[in-house]
């Protein structure tokens, strides 16, 4: 299939959303409430969300449409010949609120629960990357140079790098002594966090990421970027599904290697 005029509207959409965000940043004014999971929600989230709204329905009123902030729009998600965008306005809420540039809009299309198309756009650090099928994935420098990416060919633990989130969370799905475990096989391990973890890992600077308490709008867009540039994306239990929350992504070479480390009952240390 031919996903240029949806990849197109997708970079629209990421244009629309940078200049709203990027007018929100360090605003004084900036309104921060706290949702009923706990985490956190600006007027830039929802203002971002809105606008992405209006334009599908503009541009594609027969699509579906998962949000983070306002729910989800029309009824056939992942049926047969379904059509739906994910979108998460702010992806890394907590960063823009604090000033921390990394955070960005996420925007989706996918095909029969798949998703194909994805923009990630951080503004505040001058990146966008993007991939579709046919296209490949690339991203924009912040020097304006756009290129296509591709995950890294290292084939062994002892070189590769690790990006996790939240220790917390690690400790609390009862997983900590496994990441920590890993972390005494390889090289490096850092927490970048949401989004930027799986562009460093699509652009070949990291081999594996890791993390639990993710939701669809936080997975979507970042399957075809790591996809397109070579990597696997999955659940850290299995195959990646519309209900999975806790994601395991590599440079695809090492993925059966951790995957099995993180599954393995008796890995302790």
């Amino acid at each position: 299939m031919d996903f240029s005029k949806d990849l197109a509207l997708a970079l629209e959409m990421a244009e629309i959303a940078d200049r709203i965000s990027l007018e929100r940043f360090y605003a004084q004014d900036l309104v921060v409430e706290t949702k009923p999971d706990s985490s956190p929600v600006t007027d830039a989230d929802r203002s971002v969300e809105a606008a992405l709204k209006v334009k599908l329905q503009e541009a594609r009123p027969d699509d579906s449409l998962i949000g983070e902030e306002y729910g989800t729009v029309g009824e056939n998600l992942h049926g047969k010949g379904s059509r739906t965008w994910i979108i998460d306005p702010i992806d890394g809420t907590a960063n823009f609120m604090r000033g921390v540039p990394v955070w960005a809009t996420l925007i989706a299309l996918a095909v029969d629960g798949k998703p194909v198309v994805s923009v990630v756009s951080a503004p505040a650090m001058g990146r966008r990357w993007w991939a579709a099928p046919v296209v490949g994935a690339h991203t924009r420098h912040i020097d304006g140079r756009e290129v296509p990416i591709q995950v890294s060919k290292i084939n062994n633990l002892e070189n590769a790098s690790l990006s996790y989130n939240n220790l917390r969370l690690w400790d609390q799905v009862g997983q900590l002594d496994q990441l920590i475990s890993l972390s005494r096989k390889i090289w490096r391990t850092r927490a970048f966090g949401d989004f930027w973890s799986y562009m460093l890992l699509a652009e070949g600077t990291l081999e594996i990421t890791a993390e639990h308490a993710l939701q669809i709008y936080d997975i979507a867009a970042l399957v075809p970027i790591v996809e397109q540039a070579g990597g696997t994306i999955s659940d850290l239990h299995g195959d990646l599904t519309t209900e999975s929350s806790s994601v395991l992504a590599t440079n695809g070479v090492l993925h059966r290697t951790v995957s099995e480390h993180f599954n393995h009952p008796n890995v302790k240390n």
